[in-house]
């Protein structure tokens, strides 16, 4: 066999072993049958397993044969010439999505192991996996996309998953609500996603990373826009990784998504999920680089969020949440090394700090026990440093720091007022004049004492 088969059989497997599991995982259930939880643990496994090897051997063959980029082309699903539209298929492997692949491989394996134990006998313990088999396509697509489209499908399949998991206990209020919280914060980074994906095809009539950030290998290449269209695209993308990566403002949804269990919190939120949005802008780099306007808003938006980070995760009161938010708090700084052009550098230190955060949520149910097992071996709480106030300038200001990261940077609140509530608005007045205009029309008086439209007060919408 050729070397061009091999590449085409191995990176086929690696986007149909996640794909496989999915439907073998899924279908059954469709029809009221469900596989033994040690069955539907070695199915996950197996899928890992199959597409982990398989990463590891384009890897090879491509550092044997000193080859950077690989692409494997799936077609043209559809194709109008007069339009300049195209829509694309296809997957590459190259010094930034085979490493991601691998590490997606990886996490996801090491966390279905432990699910399997930690989530004997739940009664979602079948919905956890299926949703994990969907999490784990959807960052595998992500990850070797070559065309805009195809990693839309990914980045959609990763933020559906991610919201059931949020929700995944949901015979209480609290999960379900906070479930659609994250996927509606979700649902404006896929708008602005959707944005930049036209204005790609529509100034260069395709969404082809190679041919739009340039024929040359990553991270290296020129893309074919303007500054200013650089600019234009490369916000609507930021906006996109901001929503997915929960950077300024969108950062509320993070101490949300930890009412979902510890492995999906430790595999979406510490490890995978929430490095989505920057590995979306490594993907983009050649855009970054054309709008040095663009580079300093991406600096300043990821120094912004790890400041803020930082002074939450100090006050948080569980510890899931404090890990959040020192989850958040590298994103940050692994976003402002993109703006500043340390790609290789952001890389890295994702993929060590996925690593990490996986460890460290996996273990914090056993930390919370050996604490308490610590404390009663002592036979009292262990020693806390108090905290006192005086009324020098210094400690007002401390003070003011303090309440601003307990309340999160305000942001919730700032999201309510300035986004949610005028839309509220907009929407509830629409309904408004339809109705009048409805009764207009049937001769019917416009104001009878009955109105038709929901008339409670904006605040109790919103």
């Amino acid at each position: 066999m050729e070397l061009s088969s091999f590449f085409q059989l191995f990176g086929t497997t690696v986007v149909a072993a996640p794909a496989l599991l999915l439907a073998v995982l899924g279908l059954p259930l469709l029809v009221g049958i469900s596989w033994s939880e040690r069955l539907t643990a070695r199915w996950t496994q197996l899928a890992v397993i199959v597409g982990l090897c398989s990463s590891v051997a384009i890897l090879l063959l491509m550092l044997s044969q000193g080859i950077r980029d690989v692409p494997v082309e799936l077609g043209d699903w559809f194709a109008l010439p007069k339009e300049r539209c195209h829509f694309h298929v296809s997957i590459v492997f190259d010094r930034l999505s085979v490493p991601f692949a691998i590490l997606t491989f990886v996490l996801v394996g090491t966390v279905g192991a432990f699910a399997s134990r930690y989530l004997h006998r739940e009664r979602g313990y079948h919905r956890f996996f299926l949703l994990n088999a969907m999490f784990l396509f959807g960052m595998v697509v992500a990850s070797v996309a070559d065309t805009i489209e195809t990693l839309f499908l990914g980045w959609e399949l990763v933020g559906l998953a991610s919201a059931l998991l949020v929700a995944y206990f949901h015979e209480r209020t609290s999960p379900v609500m906070n479930g659609q919280w994250v996927w509606s914060v979700y649902r404006v980074a896929d708008a602005a996603f959707l944005l930049a994906a036209l204005l790609l095809h529509n100034l260069e009539g395709q969404g082809n990373f190679h041919l739009v950030m340039g024929k040359a290998d990553w991270p290296v290449g020129e893309a074919i826009l303007t500054s200013w269209q650089a600019l234009v695209v490369g916000l609507l993308f930021l906006v996109a990784a901001a929503g997915k990566s929960a950077l300024i403002p969108f950062s509320g949804w993070l101490p949300r998504a930890m009412e979902g269990p510890t492995p999906s919190s430790a595999i979406f939120y510490g490890a995978l999920s929430v490095h989505l949005g920057t590995f979306l802008l490594l993907r983009i780099g050649p855009i970054l680089k054309l709008s040095p306007l663009l580079c300093g808003i991406v600096v300043v938006l990821g120094l912004s969020t790890a400041l803020l980070a930082a002074m939450t995760a100090r006050v948080q009161t569980d510890v899931k949440s404090a890990l959040a938010y020192a989850s958040l708090t590298q994103v940050g700084i692994i976003t402002a090394e993109i703006g500043l052009g340390f790609r290789y550098l952001a890389l890295i230190h994702m993929i060590g700090h996925a690593c990490l955060r996986t460890l460290q949520l996996i273990r914090a149910p056993n930390l919370l026990h050996d604490y308490r097992a610590l404390e009663n071996a002592m036979g009292s709480y262990l020693p806390r440093q108090p905290v006192l106030f005086k009324h020098s300038f210094s400690e007002r200001r401390h003070l003011m720091l303090y309440r601003l990261a307990l309340k999160r940077g305000n942001l919730d609140a700032l999201i309510r007022m300035f986004m949610i509530r005028p839309f509220f608005a907009i929407f509830h007045g629409c309904t408004q004049l339809e109705a009048r205009w409805v009764r207009f029309l049937s001769g019917q008086p416009l104001s009878d004492g009955n109105p038709s439209v929901d008339a409670r007060p904006i605040e109790e919408l919103s």
